[in-house]
């Protein structure tokens, strides 16, 4: 029975790290090794048949001398559209993913979150924006908020 795929952004992510190795005239093995992680795992990478973290990326973009931004791009934890025109978003997704105080699945979990309020207010319309507001009663300085007539 043939292995599936984790995602199409997994498996480019995969031939992209291959490509920096190749290039980096790296074995597989060595690679692993300047990653801290093991040559099975990173060999699943690069087959696309697993989703690496955001500190492991970060772990082999070191080892490769490449940026850590562009595999976080490549493997779907930031979206190449947040950098176009509002560079602030992406400093924000990478100021997440690059503090070391936060555990891998917080770090996530803020993505999603800010990711899903930036959705949220591309999607509000200026008709939106704009509804009137009801005005609150004026209250007239005899009356009293506790007193019933």
């Amino acid at each position: 029975m043939a292995r599936t795929k984790v995602g199409k952004t997994v498996e480019s992510l995969g031939d992209y790290l291959k490509e920096q190795r190749v290039a980096a005239r790296l074995s597989l093995r060595q690679l692993a090794e300047q990653a801290g992680v093991s040559n099975p795992y990173l060999s699943q990478i690069e087959r696309g048949l697993r989703k690496p973290s955001a500190e492991v990326l970060q772990q082999i973009a070191k080892a490769l001398r490449i940026s850590a931004e562009q595999l976080y791009i490549r493997a779907g934890i930031v979206s190449p559209e947040s950098g176009v025109g509002v560079p602030q978003e992406r400093s924000v997704e990478l100021a997440i993913l690059g503090d070391a105080g936060l555990t891998e699945r917080q770090k996530q979990s803020l993505l999603d979150v800010y990711s899903s309020f930036l959705s949220l207010n591309a999607s509000t319309t200026d008709a939106e924006i704009d509804l009137p507001v009801e005005p609150m009663p004026v209250m007239d300085h005899h009356q009293n908020i506790n007193h019933k007539e």
